[in-house]
């Protein structure tokens, strides 16, 4: 079994799936939850209510208290930053940063995660997890189901 972290990082590499995730959080979807949810589905994890409650419960927190606000002083930067090469060099210090929190997250939920079982039944984690059914999300389901 592929852990989560190299397995968010191939599927964030291939085409078009950066963009949709980065739309997909711009509404507000959690993009390491994504992540997570495409990495159960691959694996054949059934998405039970339960199962989504405790990656919601385990995730919530830590971006709320960590990557929030590691995102938010990056982003606040950014107009500042192409003009100020030593506010810049801290800008990228945060996104090191703010992706060092996304692992440690990811880490978290795999280890929530990875003894759920390979089971039958419904398993569109990623439809359950954005909310709803987007173009960008068909992009990230595309992804998922052909490797």
């Amino acid at each position: 079994m592929q852990d989560l972290w190299n397995f968010a990082l191939e599927l964030y590499a291939r085409a078009g799936v950066e963009q949709a995730c980065l739309e997909l959080q711009d509404t507000g979807s959690d993009v390491c939850l994504l992540l997570t949810g495409a990495w159960l589905q691959r694996r054949g994890v059934r998405c039970l209510d339960e199962r989504l409650q405790a990656l919601q419960q385990a995730a919530a927190p830590w971006q709320r208290e960590v990557i929030a606000p590691l995102r938010q002083v990056r982003q606040d930067w950014r107009a500042n930053a192409s003009q100020d090469t030593e506010l810049a060099a801290l800008r990228e210090q945060v996104k090191k940063l703010e992706l060092q929190a996304e692992r440690v997250l990811l880490d978290r939920l795999q280890v929530l995660a990875e003894h759920w079982p390979n089971e039958a039944g419904e398993n569109d984690w990623l439809i359950r997890l954005a909310g709803g059914n987007s173009a960008a999300l068909q992009v990230l389901r595309g992804a998922v189901d052909h490797p």
